[in-house]
């Protein structure tokens, strides 16, 4: 098999959002992340679809991006019917824990409920939800040194064996 080609990192994360001047707002004012650029178009690049639909793309301190579409219909999106709202989210990093607990104090403070601080014993953690429905973490690393290291040695093994008791538990 040929090698895979290496990725870099990433570029954006994109998803629906029912007004772009609402999600605008909550993630350039509130979240602190530059509107980078705004494009609109009545017809979809990769599939040749007439669709209106403006996206937009907010930098974070890496160069990555997180970017939203608004289909122009004022709608929520829909979560998952199979998915638990903890489960899709996006985690958003921060220098030191001081900052995630001042996220929340600047959160709380706009009318935004959050969950937290969680320790993971690696990291610390709050949740919230954007206007759009998407769960947001912020979170800051807090692993020992060698911590991630030894993670991966196990990971593999850890896979196997999860997909093990699963099938267990899925064949009950």
């Amino acid at each position: 098999m040929d090698e895979a080609v290496p990725i870099r990192g990433l570029y954006h994360f994109s998803y629906p959002c029912r007004d772009a001047e609402e999600t605008r707002a909550f993630y350039e004012d509130l979240l602190g992340l530059p509107l980078i650029n705004f494009m609109s178009s009545e017809q979809v690049p990769s599939t040749g679809e007439k669709k209106p639909y403006a996206h937009m793309f907010f930098r974070m301190g890496d160069g990555s991006c997180v970017a939203f579409f608004d289909l122009g219909q004022n709608v929520m999106p829909l979560p998952s019917p199979n998915t638990p709202d903890w489960v899709q989210h996006l985690a958003l990093e921060v220098p030191t824990v001081d900052d995630v607990i001042r996220t929340k104090e600047r959160l709380e403070r706009a009318g935004i409920e959050t969950k937290g601080v969680v320790d993971h014993e690696f990291i610390q953690s709050i949740y919230f939800f954007d206007p759009n429905g998407l769960r947001l973490e912020i979170t800051a690393r807090t692993e020992a040194p060698g911590f991630i290291e030894e993670a991966a040695r196990s990971a593999h093994q850890q896979i196997k064996e999860w997909s093990s008791a699963k099938r267990l538990r899925n064949a009950s």
